[in-house]
This record gives C-alpha cells, sequence and structure tokens, in this order.
C-alpha cells in the first residue's frame, strides 16, 4: 500500500495517477471537501483523521504502508517533517512530491523568510494590504504593530470555521474575501482594484497553487509584492513530476 498525503489539487492528481499505474493507494486528508474530491477516484482508500508524527507512525505499520508520499501543500512544513520522522521510525521510504515555484522576474517583488517580516514589510509599502496567504497564519498580521494603522484584506476558504476565525481576529465582514479558488489573472486584479490594494502579500505556492495569476494581476497594476518563502527543508529524496514518483516506488519494491 502507498500512502499519499494529498492536501492539494496535485496530490490528489498523483494519487489517482498512481492508482491508474495498478498501485494500491491510501491518500490523506483534512477536510471534507477534500475527501469529496478524492472520492472521484474508483478504489482508492481514505484517512480523514489528523495524524500527528506517532499516530502516523502507527498507521503505517498497523496499514502495511510501504511507501510514504508525502504531497502536502509546499508550506506545510510541520506535515513533512513529522512524516519523515515517522517515516524513519517505522523504516519505510519517503518521497517528497515538490510542485515547482511560478517563475517571477519582477522589481517590486519583496522576498521574505516569515509571516512577521511579511507583516512590516507590508506596512512599509502601503496602507491598503491585500493578504492571499491563507487563514493559518492571520494572526501574525492582524497582531502586527506596524500594520495597526493599515486596512488588512483577507482572501481565504469560503469555509464558516474559517470565516469565524478571521472575525476573532478583529477582521470586519469588509475585510474579508470568502472565495475558492482558483482565481483568473483578471478575477485578481478586480479583487485588486476593488479593494482598494497597495500591496498584496502572498506565497509562491506554484502555478497549482494560483500564484502565476496573483503574480501577474499584481504586476499589470504595479503593485508591490510581499512574498513568504517556501520552508528551507531537507528532504529525505524527492521529484519533481509524477513519473520520477512512480519510479521511486517500484524501484523501493525491487530493493525488498
Amino acid at each position: 500500500m502507498i500512502f499519499v498525503a494529498a492536501g492539494t489539487q496535485d496530490g490528489r492528481e498523483l494519487a489517482g495517477f498512481l492508482l491508474e499505474k495498478g498501485q494500491r493507494v491510501t491518500a490523506s486528508v483534512v477536510s471534507r471537501y477534500g475527501e469529496e474530491l478524492l472520492s472521484r477516484y474508483p478504489g482508492i482508500c481514505i484517512n480523514d483523521r489528523p495524524l500527528d508524527e506517532a499516530a502516523l507512525a502507527d498507521y503505517c505499520r498497523a496499514h502495511g504502508i510501504a511507501v510514504f508520499v508525502d504531497a502536502s501543500h509546499p508550506y506545510a512544513a510541520n506535515i513533512s517533517e513529522n512524516a519523515m520522522r515517522a517515516c524513519r521510525a517505522c523504516g519505510i521510504p519517503y518521497i517528497r512530491y515538490e510542485r515547482q515555484s511560478a517563475p517571477l522576474a519582477y522589481t517590486k517583488a519583496h522576498y521574505v523568510a516569515d509571516y512577521e517580516e511579511a507583516a512590516k514589510v507590508a506596512a512599509s509599502l502601503g496602507k491598503h494590504v491585500f493578504l492571499t496567504t491563507g487563514s493559518h497564519n492571520l494572526k501574525a498580521f492582524t497582531e502586527a504593530p506596524a500594520l495597526q494603522d493599515c486596512v488588512l484584506t483577507a482572501r481565504v476558504l469560503p469555509d464558516p470555521k474559517v470565516v469565524e476565525e478571521c472575525t476573532a481576529l478583529g477582521l470586519r465582514p469588509s475585510q474579508i474575501v470568502a472565495l475558492q479558488g482558483p482565481f483568473s489573472e483578471v478575477l485578481n486584479e478586480e479583487l485588486y482594484k476593488k479593494y482598494e490594494a497597495d500591496v498584496v502579500v502572498t506565497k509562491n505556492g506554484g502555478t497549482v497553487g494560483g500564484a502565476d495569476t496573483k503574480f501577474a494581476a499584481a504586476m499589470k497594476l504595479g503593485l508591490p509584492l510581499v512574498i513568504v518563502e517556501r520552508p528551507r527543508i531537507a528532504y529525505d529524496n524527492m521529484a519533481q513530476t509524477f513519473a520520477e514518483v512512480l519510479e521511486f516506488i517500484v524501484q523501493k519494491r525491487k530493493d525488498k
């Protein structure tokens, strides 16, 4: 059995690809929506329970996991680190599927290491700050001293819990854009204009994550971009294509 951490679109597609190639696959998701999308693949097994390092190791032992494929979000460092430690403890081969970053050549791009730095840099670039970094790190912006005189707009998933979290952090309804992506360049541009963005704060989740259209819209309007860089993780093994993941799985089975 192959375990795929599949909390992203390309993670789900990778799970489907491996199924088509004759692999038995268990895919893990943490949302009901993700589970619905995965269930479209005939024959897939789905784990919908959150698994920390210890629980993940127990799961792998109990279900005879032969290879762990980490296709979690590029910024979900804790998932990857937990998975590698669990796999080492169980003696299970681990491979990271890492989507490529969206290319960007833009003089108004400002790269930062974390969300706290992003808040400081954004505050220096304009009063109206448009956040497209998701809901998990909003607190770094709503509580940042440098942003207290700025107007924040947060684009997040249209999930009641997420909207509730935004409200609890002090954002008014007029500051919350609850929409499901992907977003076209035109839609991004219109949102930036509607909310009078002076600066856009984002991550480079790759083309699959819509980074290319966010970048293009900001460039067209001449808006500065504050880009939180991906976590620097030393993965045990890494692939950038589905074919490379399959090759790794096949080779590991031959090695046994």
